[in-house]
């Protein structure tokens, strides 16, 4: 009697049911998965905090002390940059002090060899001392215009 009085609508309610312990009994076993992955990677994390934050501090610890080395060194090469200037302030002020007292004897020595040149020529003393004046002068000029780097006129 029982199967007489089963209908295609019972059937339907079996499968369901079915169906329904079937999608029960996956989720179970999916949810079981997932929370074994969830402890292995909050304990993969917690290994991974335990070993990098040491490296993290000891990476810092590197890093201050480079920065320490950073800060000597341009300490040495401020030095550096100051000798420098001070050995060329120095060195201007010797070349100027000798440049002039070079440049006057140069100049004198080359007013003497003209002014005597033309006093020989044309026995005019006056010549000959505006020629040694004019030949002194361009000498002057000359070395001046070599010390600043420039090509003297012809």
């Amino acid at each position: 009697m029982l199967l007489a009085d089963f209908t295609a609508i019972d059937g339907l309610w079996v499968a369901l049911s079915i169906l329904c312990v079937f999608i029960a009994i996956t989720l179970a076993y999916l949810l079981v998965r997932l929370a074994l992955v969830v402890g292995q990677l909050g304990s993969f994390l917690d290994g991974l905090e335990r070993e990098l934050l040491p490296v993290i501090t000891k990476v810092g610890g590197t890093i201050d002390r480079a920065n320490l080395q950073l800060d000597k060194v341009d300490l040495v090469t401020d030095s550096a940059v100051d000798a420098a200037d001070a050995v060329d302030t120095s060195i201007r002020a010797v070349t100027m002090a000798i440049t002039r007292p070079v440049q006057k004897i140069s100049g004198l020595a080359a007013g003497l060899v003209h002014g005597f040149a033309s006093f020989r020529v044309g026995r005019n003393p006056r010549g000959a001392y505006e020629a040694g004046r004019s030949a002194a002068e361009r000498r002057e000029q000359e070395i001046a215009e070599e010390l600043e780097g420039e090509e003297p006129p012809l």
